[in-house]
């Protein structure tokens, strides 16, 4: 696994968007990501900005 898991052990997610209010991924994201090819990884890293944006809205 060279892409790091972003979690920071919030682990609160967002009743709207789904997205955890600590590492911004999803619960499927959060669980499946020891499996995740790291493009997959990166893919949900590079959108972390846009979920932030989401969940303050």
């Amino acid at each position: 696994m060279s892409i790091k898991s972003p979690c920071i052990d919030v682990c609160k997610f967002d009743s709207k968007t789904g997205y955890c209010l600590g590492c911004l991924r999803t619960r499927g994201e959060c669980k499946g990501w020891k499996k995740m090819k790291d493009k997959h990884r990166r893919k949900v890293i590079d959108q972390k900005s846009e979920r932030a944006a989401m969940i303050r809205k």
